[in-house]
C-alpha cells in the first residue's frame, strides 16, 4: 500500500488505501488483530465491482502508527470516524472481522449517523477473561510476536487450510511477526477492556453476523449472542476457523455483498 496517511486527533497516523470506481458507495474495511489491510486481498475484486473500497491499517497494526500503552475501543472507534472527516466522506457501510468487528459494533452505537449497513465478523462484544489478554501482552513485549505465531495461525484457520495452502498461511505469518509488539499490545488492551454487551442493542442499522463453525476464538454462540441482542440482524454460519473471509472467501463475499445490496 502507498503509504496515504491522515492524521488523528491525538497525532497518530493512520494509514489507508482507496480502491474502486469513484462514484460508487463507500464500503471501509476493518482488519483483525494483528493483521493489516491486505487481509482483504481476496475481497477487492469482488467488491470493487460494486463499491469504492477503503481499507485502513488498524492503530498499531501494518503502516499506522503504533503508540506505546493501552488503547481503547473507543480511540479506536475515534481512528476510523476522523479518517472519514480526513477524507471527506460522510457515509459509508462497514465491514470488520474480529477486532475490526467491534470497532464496527462501536461505531453501530456511537456513530450510527455514518453508517448505513454493517458487517461483523467473527467477533464478539466481549471476550474474557482479561487476565488472557494481559498474559497475551506481556508475552508479546517480552518475548516479541514470535513467541505466539503458531498458537494464534493454529486458532485462526482450520488444520485443513492450513496444511493446503502453505503459501497463504506463510503471507499471514509474515504480517504477524512483523506487527509492532506495541501496537499489538496496545489493541490487546482494547479488547482486554471491552464489554459491549450492555450497548450492541443499540444498534439501529441493518447488521450482518458471520461465525466460523469451527472458530474457537468467537465460536457460533458469541455471534449468536450478538445478532439476538441487535434488531433485526442477520446470522449466518460458514464453514471456517477465526478469519473466515481468507479461509471461506467466496463464500464470505457473496455472503456480504448480497446483504449490502
Amino acid at each position: 500500500m502507498t503509504k496515504n496517511i491522515a492524521i488523528m486527533s491525538d497525532g497518530a497516523s493512520i494509514a489507508w488505501q482507496i480502491d474502486g470506481p469513484d462514484d460508487a458507495p463507500t464500503l471501509l474495511l476493518s482488519n483483525s488483530l494483528g493483521t493489516d489491510h491486505t487481509m482483504w486481498d481476496n475481497q477487492l475484486t469482488d467488491f470493487t465491482k460494486r463499491y469504492r473500497v477503503l481499507r485502513y491499517d488498524t492503530r498499531g497494526h501494518g503502516q499506522s502508527d503504533a503508540p506505546h500503552g493501552a488503547y481503547g475501543l473507543d480511540r479506536l472507534g475515534l481512528d476510523v470516524l476522523e479518517l472519514l472527516d480526513a477524507l471527506k466522506i460522510d457515509r459509508i457501510s462497514f465491514c470488520g472481522v474480529s477486532l475490526g468487528g467491534m470497532t464496527g459494533q462501536w461505531l453501530g452505537v456511537h456513530a450510527s449517523n455514518r453508517i448505513d449497513r454493517v458487517v461483523l465478523a467473527n467477533t464478539a462484544a466481549y471476550m474474557g477473561p482479561p487476565s488472557s489478554w494481559q498474559t497475551r501482552i506481556d508475552t508479546v513485549l517480552t518475548n516479541g510476536m514470535r513467541a505466539i505465531t503458531d498458537g494464534v495461525l493454529d486458532r485462526w484457520f482450520t488444520p485443513e487450510f492450513l496444511n493446503t495452502f502453505p503459501d497463504k498461511i506463510q503471507d499471514v505469518r509474515y504480517v504477524f511477526e512483523n506487527c509492532k509488539p506495541q501496537g499489538y499490545a496496545g489493541c490487546c488492551a482494547a479488547i482486554r477492556d471491552m464489554d459491549q454487551r450492555p450497548v450492541v442493542g443499540l444498534i439501529s442499522c441493518p447488521t450482518l453476523i458471520i461465525s466460523g463453525l469451527r472458530d474457537p476464538a468467537t465460536p457460533p454462540a458469541q455471534g449468536e449472542a450478538l445478532a439476538a441482542a441487535i434488531p433485526g440482524a442477520r446470522h449466518i454460519l460458514l464453514d471456517a476457523a477465526h478469519l473466515s473471509n481468507i479461509e471461506q472467501s467466496e463464500e464470505f463475499n457473496e455472503a456480504v455483498l448480497n446483504f449490502l445490496d
